[in-house]
């Protein structure tokens, strides 16, 4: 992809994005993520209905009339975003593959977050971490992070959640926001989901296709594994080849729902036929 056609991409979809975050998603994303506190912000005098609780006795004895102290919710806060870059996300029987879902809701969030003044920062992973871009403030960081969503070669296809998981740990030590947008097609990563959740505010978004969940009755097809390359001949009119393909990929399924259940993380299912910005907004008005 050349130059002129990256930045015409980026602008397509900083224009589609930013829109829905200035007009649906800034408030929701406000009530729903909670600065870190209240924190002092200045004495005034006493007004009809104010919480008597908050009267400051040292000034109103000062002024022999009534002060409150008045408060303000600390509100920056840091917004993470983990995309999984793997061979799996390269898959779309709709009108868009599911890394380009992903890209939009990535960029829809982090636009959002720039409307709060929060911080934006960017993993992408496979089966190890592909690249991370710390968190930073603003309109052109948040462009950074649309264009690598783009353009990005992962160097792998495979998936490792754990080793994400475990990176963001590593260098987010204060609490943060995270949202992670895969498939989810991994398993074993609950132990470290749990450890990741404890810390930060963490939300599942897993993106997928319809044709992902079962196999249709096609004779035999040739069929690449994504993440693999490998090639090999399926007979889908195998009744029992449906049935052990659905039960691996409902199994996936629900090991996603159940571990970020126990981990007290929250789960969006968007499948890339589907509106993203109700399933988002729905998540954000149930959380508020």
């Amino acid at each position: 992809m050349d130059t002129k056609e990256l930045l015409k991409k980026v602008r397509k979809i900083e224009i589609k994005t930013r829109r829905l975050s200035d007009h649906i998603f800034g408030g929701e994303y406000h009530s729903t993520f909670k600065g870190r506190g209240m924190t002092f912000s200045e004495v005034r005098q006493y007004q009809y209905g104010d919480d008597v609780r908050n009267i400051d006795w040292n000034v109103t004895a000062r002024y022999n009339e009534p002060h409150i102290k008045v408060f303000e919710e600390e509100r920056e806060l840091t917004m993470m975003l983990m995309a999984d870059v793997s061979g799996s996300e390269f898959f779309g029987t709709e009108a868009q593959f599911k890394n380009e879902i992903v890209t939009e809701i990535a960029a829809t969030l982090a636009f959002s977050a720039t409307q709060n003044n929060d911080k934006i920062g960017l993993i992408l992973f496979s089966d190890e971490v592909e690249l991370y871009i710390p968190p930073k403030k603003g309109r052109s960081h948040v462009l950074r992070i649309i264009r690598e969503l783009i353009e990005f070669k992962p160097k792998s296809k495979q998936t490792n959640i754990v080793e994400a998981l475990k990176f963001l740990s590593n260098v987010m030590k204060k609490k943060a926001i995270v949202f992670m947008l895969s498939d989810f097609i991994s398993d074993d990563y609950m132990h470290t989901l749990k450890i990741a959740a404890n810390r930060h505010d963490v939300t599942g978004i897993r993106i997928f296709d319809k044709r992902e969940e079962e196999i249709p009755n096609l004779g035999m097809v040739q069929m690449q594994d994504e993440e693999t390359g490998e090639y090999m001949l399926v007979n889908t009119s195998s009744k029992s080849v449906r049935r052990n393909y659905s039960k691996y990929y409902h199994e996936k399924v629900e090991y996603f729902k159940e571990s970020f259940t126990k981990s007290g993380a929250g789960t969006i299912d968007c499948r890339v036929d589907e509106s993203y910005v109700k399933k988002l907004l729905g998540y954000f008005k149930r959380r508020a």
